[in-house]
């Protein structure tokens, strides 16, 4: 199975073809991960990246991110939170597979 990518910082690499999103929530789905992220509007890519600042265009459509729960532990421990809060209304990097 093919999984999408997800990261807590903004990518290094091929930075065209990652989308930044800020996470409405975590759940799980056969046996899997399941990351829903509402896309940041342009205006906010640019912006410093950390936290959950930044403007969210509302005309964007949350995307589901499938992911393993290894992938998960490792962006959520390199997100800038407590080990006991939420990662939602972060910030991350993603690609869809085959994106």
């Amino acid at each position: 199975m093919n999984h999408d990518r997800v990261h807590a910082r903004e990518p290094s690499h091929h930075v065209d073809r990652w989308s930044v999103g800020v996470i409405e929530s975590i759940g799980e789905r056969d046996g899997h991960c399941v990351v829903t992220v509402r896309p940041v509007g342009e205006s906010a890519e640019g912006a410093e990246s950390g936290g959950s600042g930044g403007e969210v265009d509302g005309d964007e459509s949350p995307v589901e991110l499938l992911i393993t729960f290894a992938v998960r532990d490792l962006f959520v421990s390199r997100l800038a939170i407590a080990d006991d809060e939420s990662p939602v209304g972060e910030r991350v990097w993603y690609r869809k597979r085959g994106g």
